[in-house]
Protein backbone atom coordinates (compact mmCIF):
# COMPACT_ATOMS: atom_id res chain seq x y z
CA UNK A 1 0.00 0.00 0.00
CA UNK A 2 1.53 3.12 -1.14
CA UNK A 3 1.07 5.72 2.07
CA UNK A 4 -0.26 9.66 0.66
CA UNK A 5 1.53 12.48 1.33
CA UNK A 6 0.05 14.92 4.02
CA UNK A 7 1.39 18.01 1.83
CA UNK A 8 2.03 16.85 -1.87
CA UNK A 9 4.68 19.05 -2.54
CA UNK A 10 6.64 18.77 0.29
CA UNK A 11 9.73 16.08 1.22
CA UNK A 12 9.58 15.48 5.27
CA UNK A 13 12.64 17.43 6.85
CA UNK A 14 13.84 13.80 8.14
CA UNK A 15 14.34 12.32 4.68
CA UNK A 16 17.36 14.66 3.50
CA UNK A 17 19.02 13.88 6.92
CA UNK A 18 19.09 10.52 6.51
CA UNK A 19 20.86 9.68 3.32
CA UNK A 20 23.53 7.35 3.88
CA UNK A 21 22.42 6.55 7.32
CA UNK A 22 23.18 2.80 7.89
CA UNK A 23 19.95 0.73 8.04
CA UNK A 24 19.10 -0.59 11.76
CA UNK A 25 18.75 -3.80 12.45
CA UNK A 26 17.65 -5.41 15.83
CA UNK A 27 20.21 -8.33 16.40
CA UNK A 28 18.82 -9.35 20.20
CA UNK A 29 15.45 -10.73 20.72
CA UNK A 30 14.51 -9.11 23.98
CA UNK A 31 12.18 -12.05 24.88
CA UNK A 32 12.09 -13.75 27.67
CA UNK A 33 13.05 -17.80 27.25
CA UNK A 34 10.82 -18.97 29.84
CA UNK A 35 8.67 -16.58 32.40
CA UNK A 36 7.96 -17.83 35.57
CA UNK A 37 5.76 -16.57 38.44
CA UNK A 38 7.47 -16.63 42.25
CA UNK A 39 4.96 -16.29 45.18
CA UNK A 40 6.53 -14.99 48.76
CA UNK A 41 4.74 -15.42 51.89
CA UNK A 42 6.90 -12.61 53.33
CA UNK A 43 9.77 -10.42 53.44
CA UNK A 44 12.35 -12.83 54.42
CA UNK A 45 11.16 -15.24 52.13
CA UNK A 46 11.88 -12.94 49.25
CA UNK A 47 14.98 -11.51 51.04
CA UNK A 48 16.59 -15.73 50.82
CA UNK A 49 15.35 -16.06 47.41
CA UNK A 50 17.23 -12.85 46.32
CA UNK A 51 20.50 -13.80 47.83
CA UNK A 52 20.20 -17.24 46.45
CA UNK A 53 20.31 -15.77 42.95
CA UNK A 54 22.57 -12.82 43.84
CA UNK A 55 19.99 -9.66 42.79
CA UNK A 56 18.12 -6.85 44.90
CA UNK A 57 14.26 -8.17 45.40
CA UNK A 58 11.91 -6.02 46.87
CA UNK A 59 8.43 -6.12 47.40
CA UNK A 60 7.72 -3.31 44.66
CA UNK A 61 9.72 -5.87 42.25
CA UNK A 62 7.35 -6.84 39.31
CA UNK A 63 10.23 -8.83 37.18
CA UNK A 64 13.55 -9.70 37.07
CA UNK A 65 16.01 -10.96 34.63
CA UNK A 66 18.02 -14.15 35.55
CA UNK A 67 21.55 -13.74 34.89
CA UNK A 68 20.50 -9.91 36.13
CA UNK A 69 20.76 -7.94 32.47
CA UNK A 70 23.38 -4.83 32.40
CA UNK A 71 21.05 -1.71 31.19
CA UNK A 72 22.23 0.85 29.12
CA UNK A 73 25.52 -0.99 28.24
CA UNK A 74 24.77 0.63 24.53
CA UNK A 75 23.58 4.11 26.28
CA UNK A 76 26.85 5.79 25.40
CA UNK A 77 26.94 4.85 21.56
CA UNK A 78 25.77 7.20 18.79
CA UNK A 79 26.26 7.39 14.55
CA UNK A 80 28.97 10.05 13.78
CA UNK A 81 29.60 11.21 10.33
CA UNK A 82 33.14 11.86 10.95
CA UNK A 83 33.82 14.51 7.96
CA UNK A 84 31.23 16.89 9.75
CA UNK A 85 32.73 16.43 13.13
CA UNK A 86 36.40 17.74 11.65
CA UNK A 87 34.70 20.66 9.84
CA UNK A 88 33.02 21.53 13.61
CA UNK A 89 36.51 21.60 15.07
CA UNK A 90 37.97 23.19 12.35
CA UNK A 91 35.55 26.19 12.50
Amino acid sequence: MKQTKLFENEEPDWVKEWQGMPEFKQFESNKPYAQITFRFANEKDLQDFAKIIGQKLTSKTKSAWHPEIQRGINANKIYVDESEVSDLHNK
